[in-house]
């Protein structure tokens, strides 16, 4: 008596049809019913065509063939992101999925690294990085049996049409038993005891009940903030952009096997490589420039033939103060909104999803459960966020008033106190298992020009000849590695070449 026995998925789009295909899967369909409420008249955001290597996790937990999902979805392969003139203008670095070199002894790779560039011998730490140079030369390959060659353990994430994505998961849930219903709700009816969420109601007169209701319906929040009131805590003083013009054009080639993100003068520009097309956006701050010098910022910067009209989005950085409230959980947009800037967007759905499944409640609702939920989940975007605050306050570009802004903000202690602890001798801890992992962030520190003073003091109890014989043969090995694959475009057209 105490199951959940109906869940209610409101709006579809990528988060929607994520959530309904991940019930789908694990809920007994003859046990439980799911219904999908979507209307074709509201547009869905998009945001989400590039990822990061745990959607593969998602991808195979579904028993997605992976082929046949980049063939439906016009995908490409993806190694990392490129970071243009983020540190200095002119400058340029990669942060790459995977491994940096090899661990030597006791120490991360990067560690030995920082010896050689205090001693002048390395400027870039991509040098040893068989994603960032096999990106360089927009190449791809899936992993092989190759032994303790870098060739057999390669990461990596996808880029896609959002959109196609959706189709393809809806396609995925209604043949495993969710039902979708298509129409506009006007009305959400709430408990009048309890204050949970009873049912929702369409403009054409239908009553859908529910035990649990999950939240996709963007950035309006219909029902975790407009019925049930819950807050939203704006981080824009850290994270100031609140736009962003997209708009396709034609396909690159050679084709490029990972994400750009280039920094303009009041924000930075995505570039993302599909079979058919290119993925463009300029992600701005209209506290700095005016709206529609942004969109010209973004059409003057585009390579190639534009293909339709920009489309302009509005948001507001931050998160939910309660993602799960009641009987509502919010998913998607309807939780909160981080930049695109690391490809977090995807992750941030399957991550709750996941966290979902693990506390799933009965029609009680435990609060102690809720309340893990909240914990878990406030986390990990708190610390996704400060990985995106780093790119704005770790620079040294002073060239316009919105750089200069953010280089001199003060910002969360939590992330100042990885910064401090980095700049003396390249120290970096992963707390709680967030989700950018030590590499990740010296990527992007050491892209930025944050160089620490030293580096770790074992690193000198290899003698100097074992050091410069031991560096040698890493950059040995992964420029082997990268000269043996093929080009990105050349395994696509073998394995999952879409039918255009």
């Amino acid at each position: 008596m105490n199951k959940v026995k109906k869940v209610v998925v409101v709006g579809g789009g990528t988060a929607g049809w994520m959530a309904a295909a991940t019930f789908a899967r694990f809920l007994k369909m003859d046990q439980y019913e799911v219904v999908l409420v979507e209307s074709e008249d509201i547009g869905t955001v998009g945001v989400g065509e590039a990822t990061i290597p745990l959607i593969q996790i998602f991808n195979n937990t579904l028993k997605i063939d992976e082929n046949d999902f980049l063939k439906k979805t016009y995908g490409t392969f993806k190694l990392g992101i490129e970071f243009v003139n983020w540190g200095r203008i002119g400058d340029r670095y990669t942060h790459a999925f995977g491994g940096v070199g090899h661990d030597l002894e006791s120490l991360p790779f990067y560690h030995y690294w920082l010896k050689l560039y205090h001693q002048g011998k390395s400027d870039d730490l991509g040098d040893y990085c068989m994603n960032t140079l096999a990106g360089r030369q927009c190449k791809f390959m899936r992993s092989i049996n190759a032994g303790n060659s870098p060739l057999s353990s390669i990461a990596y994430a996808f880029h896609f049409d959002a959109g196609l994505y959706a189709k393809y998961l809806r396609a995925y849930s209604e043949e495993r038993g969710v039902n979708r219903i298509e129409g506009k709700i006007n009305r959400v009816e709430l408990n009048d005891e309890s204050g949970y969420i009873k049912a929702v109601h369409l403009e054409r007169g239908e009553c859908i009940e529910g035990d649990l209701f999950i939240d996709c319906s963007g950035f309006q929040g219909l029902l975790i903030s407009k019925a049930l009131g819950v807050g939203y805590e704006n981080w824009s003083h850290w994270l100031p952009c609140d736009g962003a013009w997209a708009v396709p054009s034609q396909k690159l080639d050679p084709l490029p096997s990972y994400t750009r993100a280039t920094a303009h003068g009041a924000g930075w520009q995505w570039r993302i490589p599909l079979q058919h097309r290119t993925g463009n956006g300029h992600v701005f701050s209209s506290r700095f420039i005016d709206i529609e010098e942004a969109k010209s910022v973004l059409l003057n910067n585009i390579e190639g033939e534009i293909l339709a009209e920009p489309r302009l989005l509005r948001f507001v950085t931050g998160r939910r103060k309660e993602f799960w409230h009641k009987n509502c959980i919010a998913v998607g947009l309807a939780s909160g909104f981080m930049e695109p800037l690391e490809s977090t967007s995807i992750h941030l759905v399957q991550s709750a999803l996941a966290r979902l499944m693990a506390l799933f409640p009965g029609r009680g609702f435990n609060q102690h459960e809720i309340d893990q939920y909240n914990e878990q989940l406030g986390f990990e975007y708190e610390r996704i966020r400060d990985f995106i605050i780093l790119h704005y306050k770790a620079t040294e570009r002073e060239d316009t008033e919105f750089w200069r802004y953010c280089k001199n903000m003060e910002v969360p202690e939590s992330l100042q106190k990885k910064i401090d602890l980095f700049k003396v001798n390249g120290q970096l801890f992963r707390f709680n298992n967030e989700l950018f992992n030590e590499v990740s962030w010296v990527e992007v520190m050491l892209g930025q020009r944050l160089i620490p003073e030293g580096y770790h003091p074992l690193v000198d109890a290899m003698s100097e000849e074992e050091f410069e014989k031991n560096m040698a043969h890493v950059k040995r090995v992964i420029d082997t590695a990268v000269d043996y694959m093929p080009s990105h475009a050349e395994f696509i057209n073998q394995f999952c070449k879409a039918g255009m």
